[in-house]
């Protein structure tokens, strides 16, 4: 009986931080669009592949004009040549789409005491490590994974210097927003974030062609054609490419690929009483004789 009681009294005791600073907790969700800049977009973000994006938060507030958020977020990653202007990219005719998980670790610096004034404006940057695995529709619109085929010669002899490429890898995101109190235990918020990538693979993208003969030797037919669409190209004016030459270009490595959330944020806010701002104006008493 003696050690049920010390040990009821252990766990009050080690529970009593958490229930006298719940406040600064908050739990949420992120719902909103996902976008894509690649070899396979003109422009940093293409709007015309804008797709949904979800996820999950906790963040907590370390004081009034700093907090940390983790999170973890699902989007989609798409693009295609058939819808830009420039005649050399329709002609390559390439096309993907991939899923994204992020789990992320993002500080958070308010402009102004949110407590205080009901709103304020924020930026946030911080690191992610995401997962991705892009895909394409083949001719018979089956959809397929692009990695394995090693459409850019990713792991043959013949092309040394190319390994293949990750699937797990860090993102950096970085953007702003604006967040505001709805009542002292709810807050909404609408923020941009950026996350330029280490991959220049998100879309499958990346250096030249190789020799025709030796990817269909080392990876089949399927990897031949999923390298090279050009000759699927139909419509007025068009005509048909073939098989590009051994080193032609076929993306840039120049830049790696990034991708966007951006979206809305609902969080709860733990425990009793409003945080920070409740905490500023609490004062000690004063003793009068």
């Amino acid at each position: 009986m003696k050690f049920t009681k010390s040990t009821g009294i252990l766990l009050l005791l080690t529970a009593i931080p958490f229930f006298s600073f719940a406040q600064d907790w908050h739990v949420g969700a992120f719902a909103g669009i996902s976008n894509y800049s690649g070899d396979l977009t003109q422009q940093r973000v293409d709007m015309k592949y804008t797709r949904p994006a979800l996820g999950l938060l906790v963040r907590k507030d370390i004081n009034r004009y700093l907090s940390i958020r983790g999170a973890f977020t699902w989007g989609i990653a798409t693009g295609a040549d058939s819808t830009n202007t420039s005649p050399a990219l329709k002609a390559r005719n390439l096309s993907f789409r991939t899923n994204i998980f992020e789990g992320s670790l993002i500080g958070e610096i308010n402009f102004f005491d949110l407590d205080e004034k009901g709103f304020t404006p924020y930026v946030f940057v911080g690191v992610g490590a995401f997962g991705f695995d892009p895909t394409a529709k083949d001719q018979s619109g089956n959809r397929v994974r692009l990695r394995p085929l090693g459409t850019e010669g990713q792991g043959l002899p013949q092309y040394p210097s190319r390994k293949p490429y990750d699937l797990l890898t860090l993102s950096f995101p970085f953007g702003a927003g604006l967040k505001a109190n709805l009542n002292e235990k709810w807050t909404l918020g609408f923020e941009i974030g950026l996350r330029p990538t280490l991959t220049d693979y998100l879309d499958d993208v990346s250096t030249n062609y190789v020799d025709k003969n030796t990817l269909l030797t080392y990876r089949g037919q399927k990897a031949v054609d999923m390298a090279y669409r050009g000759d699927e190209v139909t419509g007025k004016g068009t005509t048909p490419g073939t098989y590009p030459a051994d080193g032609t270009i076929r993306g840039s490595d120049k830049h790696k690929d990034w991708y966007a959330f951006s979206g809305f944020t609902i969080t709860y806010r733990l425990g009793g009483g409003s945080g920070w701002g409740k905490q500023k104006a609490t004062r000690c008493p004063i003793l009068r004789p």
